[in-house]
């Protein structure tokens, strides 16, 4: 376990949880020492000499005051490590998912994610604040303490090592066990968890139906199986506690048999005896804490090792030789993309020269958002090139390519924050002048006006005080404070009314103005002032003209383009 602490936490952090490791152990084997120093304060307590247990008391004394300030420093180093070491893995963390490909957060792992980045990680790191030295004194006292009673007496010492395979054994077993129970009472748990949403957004479905009295079949199996998982959990746990309460009681015993055996044939004295007994029940202690501490532990384990597991997941490989594009053109050369099973792009070849606007048209599933992010490299293609400047994506420093690029997507996400703050996310060290120029331009003067606090309006978590239209300007103000020389547009207009559609259309226009642009469009009214129109299906390039010349051409845009035209019967 301290093996994958070290690599989650990574090389930066070893050192320090290395050093609280070894002064953690120092206080264990200084606290075993100090129990040892027992026997003989036992020996002449009770031998013909009481007043010889002097100077062992006093030695007992002061190992007594060396332990208790080890521990103290061992508990701080622990808890101070603990608390440098969590930030440490929250940046880690923060700054590996910055790097994965967008296609790795599917669905599912999104919410997992947000499980481990909450309450993962702070139990997977609470093992150095308040585990680890509990861990290390259970283990490492009784072993002192062991070692040492070889010196008083060698069978009675051999008696309590025997002891140490069966604890292990117990530990070991009831480990596996545990592991297997745990990674189905996780998986059911995350079934459960998922059956409950599912359950309380079907609400609207089950009451319009009249079935609201009715038990929701998936979600009952799931809670059944979640609880099933529990108790088999709780069983395995169980089942360690008492083997392992079983083999400390059957140690002790076998002691004291022992022990009353050599001092009955006058072997040992009864001082000793008593000594070594006190001794024994001194490591019963610790290791029966390891019973509980074990749950604790595999629970934290297993945390380790799905944060583990996401830090291991490789990466978008960064250039070992950095290219700076100059120019801003863009091109797509026999690009193949899959996600999945599925083919999205197949053999694309486009250009889109410097200063022109690119159209992106065709139906759902055809592709064309896909070579939006190819353009930003949110995912690599199989074969083929992405080329912005001239130069291969991949083979320009990642920060370098965002910066060519402002992107406006369809779903807008706002951050819980003031609408200043959010916009100013586009260029965080732009002057409030040039923030309020790109709110302007956004159309977002009258909006602000409206709001209770105007600039210092809070938005709520994912804009939810905006409406969609609203979002869509602050991400268009974004992109307009950004002033990137590359302009990539995802079908922001596609589900706006009216009012919100023309104001976007306005603050997308001068967005436009004198740059590169790729846009994406299900209504077709910025298509037209497109420089160049290309039809998508199922991947390939179909149909690739202007936008007279398709409508002269009469396939499959100039059906997109009737179809769009035709007025909606009401």
């Amino acid at each position: 376990m301290i093996r994958m602490l070290l690599r989650v936490l990574g090389q930066s952090f070893a050192r320090p949880v290395r050093r609280t490791i070894a002064l953690m152990t120092t206080a264990a084997v200084a606290e075993g020492l100090s129990y040892v120093l027992l026997v003989p304060v036992l020996r002449a307590l009770f031998g013909p000499g009481p007043g010889d247990a002097r100077p062992w008391l006093v030695a007992f004394g002061a190992a007594v005051a060396v332990f208790a300030v080890l521990r103290y420093r061992s508990d701080l180093a622990g808890f101070r490590a603990g608390t440098t070491l969590l930030r440490g893995v929250y940046h880690r963390l923060g700054d590996h998912l910055a790097r994965l490909p967008i296609g790795w957060y599917t669905a599912d792992r999104v919410g997992e994610i947000s499980i481990l980045a909450g309450r993962g990680v702070l139990q997977a790191m609470s093992v150095i604040a308040h585990q680890l030295a509990p861990l290390i004194s259970a283990t490492v006292t009784p072993l002192t303490i062991v070692a040492v009673l070889f010196v008083f007496d060698w069978r009675l010492a051999l008696v309590a090592l025997a002891a140490v395979p069966l604890v292990v054994l117990v530990q070991r077993r009831t480990g596996r066990a545990l592991a297997a129970g745990d990674a189905e009472r996780h998986a059911r748990d995350q079934e459960a968890a998922g059956r409950v949403i599912e359950y309380l957004q079907a609400q609207p479905v089950l009451r319009a139906g009249g079935r609201t009295g009715e038990r929701f079949r998936m979600l009952d199996d799931a809670l059944h199986e979640a609880e099933r998982a529990s108790r088999g959990y709780i069983r395995s746990a169980l089942g360690g506690i008492v083997g392992l309460t079983l083999v400390v009681q059957a140690t002790f015993t076998a002691m004291l048999a022992l022990g009353a055996y050599l001092a009955l044939g006058g072997e040992i004295g009864a001082a000793e005896l008593l000594a070594v007994l006190v001794l024994a029940a001194r490591c019963a202690d610790p290791l029966l804490a390891l019973a509980e501490m074990g749950g604790q532990l595999r629970a934290a384990r297993a945390e380790l090792s799905r944060l583990d597991a996401v830090l291991r997941t490789e990466p978008l490989p960064e250039p070992a030789a950095p290219v700076r594009p100059r120019h801003h053109d863009l091109a797509f050369e026999s690009v193949t993309f899959t996600h999945g099973d599925r083919t999205v792009l197949e053999n694309v070849s486009l250009a889109v020269p410097q200063g022109q606007r690119l159209a992106i048209v065709g139906p759902s599933g055809a592709g064309k958002s896909t070579l939006l992010q190819l353009l930003a490299r949110f995912y690599d293609v199989e074969s083929g090139a992405v080329r912005v400047g001239g130069v291969d994506v991949r083979s320009i420093d990642t920060e370098v390519l965002m910066d060519r690029f402002a992107i406006v997507f369809q779903d807008v996400y706002l951050f819980d924050g003031t609408l200043e703050e959010n916009i100013r996310l586009g260029r965080p060290g732009a002057t409030d002048a040039e923030v309020r120029a790109a709110a302007t331009a956004a159309q977002l003067d009258e909006v602000i006006d409206r709001l209770p606090a105007g600039w210092s309006t809070n938005v709520g978590e994912g804009g939810a005080r905006l409406s969609g239209g609203e979002r869509q300007r602050v991400s268009i103000a974004r992109a307009l404070l950004k002033d990137a020389p590359i302009v990539l547009l995802d079908e922001v207009t596609s589900a706006l009314d009216p009012v919100n559609e023309a104001a976007v259309h306005e603050g997308i226009e001068r967005l436009m103005a004198g740059r590169t642009v790729v846009l994406v469009a299900h209504r077709l009214r910025t298509v037209r002032r497109a420089d160049r129109v290309v039809f998508l299906d199922r991947g390939r390039v179909v149909e690739d003209g202007s936008h007279d010349e398709l409508l002269r051409a009469g396939g499959r845009y100039a059906e997109f383009w009737a179809l769009a035209m035709t007025p909606v019967e009401g």
